[in-house]
Protein backbone atom coordinates (compact mmCIF):
# COMPACT_ATOMS: atom_id res chain seq x y z
CA UNK A 1 0.00 0.00 0.00
CA UNK A 2 2.72 2.37 0.89
CA UNK A 3 5.06 1.79 -2.26
CA UNK A 4 1.36 2.28 -4.42
CA UNK A 5 1.24 6.15 -2.30
CA UNK A 6 4.32 7.31 -3.09
CA UNK A 7 4.38 6.20 -6.94
CA UNK A 8 1.02 7.76 -7.07
CA UNK A 9 2.68 10.86 -5.52
CA UNK A 10 5.84 11.09 -7.93
CA UNK A 11 3.50 10.68 -10.67
CA UNK A 12 1.36 14.01 -9.55
CA UNK A 13 4.97 15.53 -9.66
CA UNK A 14 6.21 14.59 -12.77
CA UNK A 15 2.58 15.97 -14.61
CA UNK A 16 2.91 19.57 -12.27
CA UNK A 17 6.46 19.99 -13.74
CA UNK A 18 5.52 19.20 -17.08
CA UNK A 19 2.30 21.64 -16.83
CA UNK A 20 4.01 24.50 -15.69
CA UNK A 21 6.61 24.46 -18.28
CA UNK A 22 4.16 26.33 -20.99
CA UNK A 23 3.03 28.53 -18.00
CA UNK A 24 6.43 29.82 -17.25
CA UNK A 25 7.29 30.33 -21.02
CA UNK A 26 4.41 32.48 -21.61
CA UNK A 27 5.27 34.49 -18.24
CA UNK A 28 8.62 35.88 -20.14
CA UNK A 29 8.70 39.17 -19.99
CA UNK A 30 8.02 40.63 -23.73
CA UNK A 31 8.37 44.15 -25.35
CA UNK A 32 6.84 45.74 -28.63
CA UNK A 33 9.20 46.98 -30.84
CA UNK A 34 9.38 48.04 -34.62
CA UNK A 35 12.53 47.06 -36.33
CA UNK A 36 14.55 48.70 -39.43
CA UNK A 37 17.02 46.99 -41.50
CA UNK A 38 20.77 48.04 -41.90
CA UNK A 39 21.84 48.81 -45.08
CA UNK A 40 24.17 50.88 -47.03
CA UNK A 41 23.88 54.77 -48.16
CA UNK A 42 25.43 57.72 -48.72
CA UNK A 43 25.58 59.31 -45.07
CA UNK A 44 25.14 63.63 -44.96
CA UNK A 45 26.82 65.06 -41.78
CA UNK A 46 25.07 68.54 -39.85
CA UNK A 47 27.57 70.43 -38.36
CA UNK A 48 26.55 72.80 -35.48
CA UNK A 49 27.56 76.40 -35.07
CA UNK A 50 27.70 78.99 -32.21
CA UNK A 51 28.27 82.69 -32.73
CA UNK A 52 26.90 85.79 -32.72
CA UNK A 53 26.03 88.93 -35.69
CA UNK A 54 29.05 90.70 -35.85
CA UNK A 55 29.81 94.19 -38.08
CA UNK A 56 32.16 94.12 -40.82
CA UNK A 57 35.43 95.52 -39.09
CA UNK A 58 35.53 98.88 -40.76
CA UNK A 59 31.84 98.90 -39.08
CA UNK A 60 33.78 99.06 -35.40
CA UNK A 61 34.81 101.19 -33.16
CA UNK A 62 36.29 100.65 -29.53
CA UNK A 63 36.67 102.69 -26.37
CA UNK A 64 39.48 102.27 -24.42
CA UNK A 65 40.30 103.13 -20.45
CA UNK A 66 41.84 106.40 -21.00
CA UNK A 67 43.83 105.39 -17.59
CA UNK A 68 44.09 102.25 -15.31
CA UNK A 69 40.01 102.79 -13.85
CA UNK A 70 37.61 100.48 -11.89
CA UNK A 71 34.43 99.48 -13.88
CA UNK A 72 31.47 101.27 -12.33
CA UNK A 73 28.25 101.05 -14.57
CA UNK A 74 26.44 99.97 -17.88
CA UNK A 75 24.39 102.02 -18.80
CA UNK A 76 23.84 100.67 -22.33
CA UNK A 77 23.84 97.19 -22.56
CA UNK A 78 25.33 94.76 -25.52
CA UNK A 79 22.97 95.48 -28.53
CA UNK A 80 21.18 98.75 -27.47
CA UNK A 81 20.90 101.40 -30.05
CA UNK A 82 22.64 103.86 -28.84
CA UNK A 83 23.01 108.14 -30.68
CA UNK A 84 26.07 109.81 -31.03
CA UNK A 85 27.40 110.92 -27.43
CA UNK A 86 25.32 108.50 -25.49
CA UNK A 87 27.10 106.87 -22.39
CA UNK A 88 27.86 103.31 -22.11
CA UNK A 89 29.87 102.53 -19.23
CA UNK A 90 30.98 104.38 -16.62
CA UNK A 91 34.63 104.38 -15.10
CA UNK A 92 36.36 105.70 -11.70
CA UNK A 93 39.77 105.94 -11.14
CA UNK A 94 42.03 102.60 -10.10
CA UNK A 95 44.28 102.60 -6.92
CA UNK A 96 46.99 103.03 -8.52
CA UNK A 97 45.74 105.90 -10.60
CA UNK A 98 45.06 107.57 -7.31
CA UNK A 99 47.87 107.15 -5.91
CA UNK A 100 49.85 108.52 -8.96
CA UNK A 101 46.95 111.42 -8.61
CA UNK A 102 47.73 112.07 -5.17
CA UNK A 103 51.73 112.42 -6.34
CA UNK A 104 51.09 114.55 -8.76
CA UNK A 105 49.02 117.15 -7.25
CA UNK A 106 51.85 117.01 -4.41
CA UNK A 107 54.58 117.76 -6.83
CA UNK A 108 52.02 120.06 -8.51
CA UNK A 109 52.35 122.06 -5.35
CA UNK A 110 55.68 122.02 -4.81
CA UNK A 111 56.15 123.04 -7.96
CA UNK A 112 53.88 126.32 -7.14
CA UNK A 113 55.86 126.98 -4.41
CA UNK A 114 59.53 126.93 -5.99
CA UNK A 115 58.31 129.36 -9.02
CA UNK A 116 56.99 131.81 -6.33
CA UNK A 117 60.22 131.80 -4.66
CA UNK A 118 62.19 132.13 -7.73
CA UNK A 119 60.13 135.31 -8.88
CA UNK A 120 60.80 136.84 -5.02
CA UNK A 121 64.49 135.99 -5.52
CA UNK A 122 64.41 137.37 -8.73
CA UNK A 123 63.17 140.34 -7.83
CA UNK A 124 65.65 140.91 -5.07
CA UNK A 125 68.29 140.34 -7.86
CA UNK A 126 69.00 136.83 -6.19
CA UNK A 127 68.13 134.71 -9.16
CA UNK A 128 68.50 135.09 -12.83
CA UNK A 129 65.86 135.22 -15.85
CA UNK A 130 67.47 131.45 -16.76
CA UNK A 131 66.24 130.31 -13.42
CA UNK A 132 62.65 132.03 -13.32
CA UNK A 133 61.87 130.18 -16.73
CA UNK A 134 63.19 126.69 -15.24
CA UNK A 135 61.06 127.20 -12.44
CA UNK A 136 58.17 128.38 -14.53
CA UNK A 137 58.30 125.10 -16.77
CA UNK A 138 58.69 123.05 -13.59
CA UNK A 139 55.63 124.31 -12.51
CA UNK A 140 53.80 124.07 -16.08
CA UNK A 141 54.77 120.62 -16.72
CA UNK A 142 53.76 119.25 -12.99
CA UNK A 143 49.70 121.12 -13.89
CA UNK A 144 49.91 119.31 -17.17
CA UNK A 145 50.32 116.09 -15.42
CA UNK A 146 47.68 116.75 -13.00
CA UNK A 147 45.27 117.92 -16.00
CA UNK A 148 46.03 114.63 -17.74
CA UNK A 149 45.20 112.29 -14.69
CA UNK A 150 41.76 113.76 -13.68
CA UNK A 151 40.58 115.86 -16.64
CA UNK A 152 39.86 112.67 -18.63
CA UNK A 153 36.12 111.84 -18.39
CA UNK A 154 35.58 108.55 -17.25
CA UNK A 155 32.28 107.90 -18.86
CA UNK A 156 32.94 106.40 -22.28
CA UNK A 157 30.34 107.41 -24.94
CA UNK A 158 29.48 106.00 -28.16
CA UNK A 159 31.58 108.36 -31.12
CA UNK A 160 28.79 107.73 -33.37
CA UNK A 161 25.23 106.04 -34.32
CA UNK A 162 25.46 102.59 -33.56
CA UNK A 163 24.84 99.42 -31.91
CA UNK A 164 27.01 97.93 -28.34
CA UNK A 165 28.60 95.07 -29.80
CA UNK A 166 30.28 94.14 -26.87
CA UNK A 167 31.56 95.40 -23.34
CA UNK A 168 34.54 93.63 -21.60
CA UNK A 169 34.17 92.89 -18.04
CA UNK A 170 31.55 93.38 -15.35
CA UNK A 171 31.16 96.50 -13.00
CA UNK A 172 33.92 95.91 -10.43
CA UNK A 173 36.74 94.89 -12.98
CA UNK A 174 39.79 96.97 -12.68
CA UNK A 175 41.42 97.72 -16.24
CA UNK A 176 44.86 98.91 -16.90
CA UNK A 177 45.14 102.30 -18.85
CA UNK A 178 44.55 101.24 -22.99
CA UNK A 179 42.31 98.28 -22.47
CA UNK A 180 39.04 98.48 -25.04
CA UNK A 181 36.33 97.93 -23.00
CA UNK A 182 33.21 98.68 -25.32
CA UNK A 183 33.20 97.98 -29.05
CA UNK A 184 30.50 100.11 -31.25
CA UNK A 185 29.47 99.06 -34.25
CA UNK A 186 28.01 100.80 -37.07
CA UNK A 187 24.59 101.03 -38.68
CA UNK A 188 26.02 99.08 -41.81
CA UNK A 189 25.89 95.17 -43.20
CA UNK A 190 25.82 92.86 -40.39
CA UNK A 191 26.87 89.27 -40.55
CA UNK A 192 27.09 86.40 -38.87
CA UNK A 193 30.81 84.92 -37.37
CA UNK A 194 30.81 81.69 -36.04
CA UNK A 195 33.81 79.45 -34.00
CA UNK A 196 34.18 76.43 -35.49
CA UNK A 197 36.23 73.67 -34.61
CA UNK A 198 39.50 73.42 -36.66
CA UNK A 199 39.22 69.93 -37.46
CA UNK A 200 36.03 70.64 -38.99
CA UNK A 201 37.59 73.32 -41.25
CA UNK A 202 37.86 71.58 -43.94
CA UNK A 203 34.49 70.32 -44.18
CA UNK A 204 33.24 74.28 -44.83
CA UNK A 205 33.71 76.66 -47.79
CA UNK A 206 32.93 79.24 -49.10
CA UNK A 207 29.54 79.18 -50.54
CA UNK A 208 28.31 76.32 -47.81
CA UNK A 209 24.37 76.68 -47.15
CA UNK A 210 23.88 77.33 -43.30
CA UNK A 211 20.71 77.82 -41.72
CA UNK A 212 20.57 80.54 -39.20
CA UNK A 213 18.85 80.97 -35.90
CA UNK A 214 18.77 83.67 -33.23
CA UNK A 215 18.44 82.88 -29.59
CA UNK A 216 14.98 81.67 -28.63
CA UNK A 217 13.40 81.93 -32.25
CA UNK A 218 12.50 78.72 -34.06
CA UNK A 219 12.73 81.33 -37.61
CA UNK A 220 15.62 79.86 -39.89
CA UNK A 221 17.18 82.04 -41.77
CA UNK A 222 19.10 81.04 -45.03
CA UNK A 223 22.43 82.16 -45.54
CA UNK A 224 25.90 80.80 -47.12
CA UNK A 225 29.43 81.08 -45.53
CA UNK A 226 30.73 84.07 -47.02
CA UNK A 227 35.12 83.27 -45.90
CA UNK A 228 36.11 80.46 -43.61
CA UNK A 229 39.56 81.72 -41.43
CA UNK A 230 41.42 78.73 -40.27
CA UNK A 231 43.51 80.48 -37.91
CA UNK A 232 42.95 79.20 -34.66
CA UNK A 233 42.04 81.88 -31.83
CA UNK A 234 44.62 81.96 -28.90
CA UNK A 235 41.88 82.14 -26.71
CA UNK A 236 39.27 80.28 -27.97
CA UNK A 237 40.67 77.88 -29.52
CA UNK A 238 38.57 78.05 -32.26
CA UNK A 239 38.44 78.79 -35.98
CA UNK A 240 36.15 81.11 -37.80
CA UNK A 241 33.42 80.97 -40.54
CA UNK A 242 31.08 84.35 -41.72
CA UNK A 243 27.82 84.17 -43.20
CA UNK A 244 26.85 87.47 -44.86
CA UNK A 245 23.11 88.16 -43.48
CA UNK A 246 20.01 88.91 -46.16
CA UNK A 247 18.95 92.44 -45.33
CA UNK A 248 15.39 91.74 -44.33
CA UNK A 249 15.78 90.26 -41.25
CA UNK A 250 16.64 92.86 -38.55
CA UNK A 251 20.23 91.44 -36.59
CA UNK A 252 21.48 93.70 -33.82
CA UNK A 253 25.75 93.23 -33.28
CA UNK A 254 26.43 91.08 -30.21
CA UNK A 255 23.03 88.67 -30.86
CA UNK A 256 23.17 85.38 -30.20
CA UNK A 257 23.13 82.74 -33.22
CA UNK A 258 23.28 79.26 -33.82
CA UNK A 259 23.81 78.11 -37.31
CA UNK A 260 23.88 74.29 -39.09
CA UNK A 261 25.36 73.28 -42.13
CA UNK A 262 24.46 70.27 -43.88
CA UNK A 263 27.07 68.21 -45.75
CA UNK A 264 26.80 66.02 -48.07
CA UNK A 265 27.71 62.57 -47.41
CA UNK A 266 30.41 60.84 -49.85
CA UNK A 267 30.72 57.07 -50.12
CA UNK A 268 28.98 53.93 -49.09
CA UNK A 269 28.54 53.88 -45.15
CA UNK A 270 26.36 51.53 -43.40
CA UNK A 271 23.88 53.22 -41.69
CA UNK A 272 21.09 52.86 -39.00
CA UNK A 273 18.24 55.43 -38.52
CA UNK A 274 19.24 58.12 -35.95
CA UNK A 275 16.02 56.61 -33.54
CA UNK A 276 18.10 53.46 -33.17
CA UNK A 277 20.52 54.52 -31.53
CA UNK A 278 21.02 54.27 -27.40
CA UNK A 279 23.93 55.72 -24.94
CA UNK A 280 24.84 54.18 -21.96
CA UNK A 281 27.45 56.63 -20.27
CA UNK A 282 28.43 57.71 -23.47
CA UNK A 283 28.93 54.47 -25.26
CA UNK A 284 26.54 54.20 -28.38
CA UNK A 285 24.71 50.72 -28.31
CA UNK A 286 21.80 49.26 -30.29
CA UNK A 287 19.33 46.61 -30.10
CA UNK A 288 19.74 43.90 -32.70
CA UNK A 289 16.82 41.55 -33.10
CA UNK A 290 17.63 37.77 -33.62
CA UNK A 291 14.98 35.01 -33.42
CA UNK A 292 12.66 37.11 -31.78
CA UNK A 293 15.21 37.92 -28.75
CA UNK A 294 16.64 41.22 -28.42
CA UNK A 295 20.71 41.30 -27.92
CA UNK A 296 22.47 44.65 -27.37
CA UNK A 297 25.61 45.82 -29.31
CA UNK A 298 28.04 48.42 -28.50
CA UNK A 299 28.88 50.31 -31.85
CA UNK A 300 31.10 52.51 -33.07
CA UNK A 301 29.45 56.06 -34.96
CA UNK A 302 30.54 57.79 -38.02
CA UNK A 303 28.75 61.26 -39.23
CA UNK A 304 24.91 62.13 -38.85
CA UNK A 305 22.26 64.34 -40.96
CA UNK A 306 19.87 63.88 -38.05
CA UNK A 307 18.01 61.26 -39.66
CA UNK A 308 20.28 58.25 -39.95
CA UNK A 309 23.73 57.76 -38.43
CA UNK A 310 26.49 55.87 -39.68
CA UNK A 311 28.21 53.02 -38.08
CA UNK A 312 31.89 52.05 -38.57
CA UNK A 313 31.80 48.96 -36.19
CA UNK A 314 29.43 46.81 -34.69
CA UNK A 315 26.66 46.04 -37.17
CA UNK A 316 26.35 43.85 -40.28
CA UNK A 317 24.49 44.60 -43.42
CA UNK A 318 21.13 43.14 -42.81
CA UNK A 319 20.96 43.37 -39.50
CA UNK A 320 17.48 44.21 -37.83
CA UNK A 321 17.69 46.79 -35.23
CA UNK A 322 15.32 47.99 -32.70
CA UNK A 323 13.81 51.96 -33.61
CA UNK A 324 11.18 51.97 -31.49
CA UNK A 325 10.80 50.15 -27.92
CA UNK A 326 14.34 49.76 -27.20
CA UNK A 327 14.26 52.07 -24.07
CA UNK A 328 12.49 49.42 -22.75
CA UNK A 329 14.72 46.53 -23.32
CA UNK A 330 17.20 44.49 -21.88
CA UNK A 331 19.43 41.80 -22.98
CA UNK A 332 17.98 38.85 -23.64
CA UNK A 333 14.92 40.32 -23.47
CA UNK A 334 12.15 38.14 -26.06
CA UNK A 335 9.79 41.05 -28.52
CA UNK A 336 7.25 41.07 -30.31
CA UNK A 337 6.59 43.07 -33.57
CA UNK A 338 4.30 46.18 -33.36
Amino acid sequence: MEVKTIVTVMALMLLAACSSSPQEDSAQPTALVTLATVGRQAVGETIRLYGVADSGPGERADLFAPIEARFVAIDAPVGSAVRQGQAIVRLTPGPTTMLYMAKARSDAQAANAAYARAVRMRGDGLMSDADVETARAAKAGAEATVASLTGRSLTLRAPRAGYVESITGTPGDLFPAGTSVVTISGTGAIRARFGIDPALVGNLHIGTAIAIRTAGSSRVIPARLSAVDPMVDPQTKLATAYADLPAGPAFRPGETLTGEAKMQGSGDALAIPYAALLDDAGQPFVFVVIKGTAHRRDIVTGSSDGAVIAVARGLSSGDKVVVEGGTALDDGMRVRLR
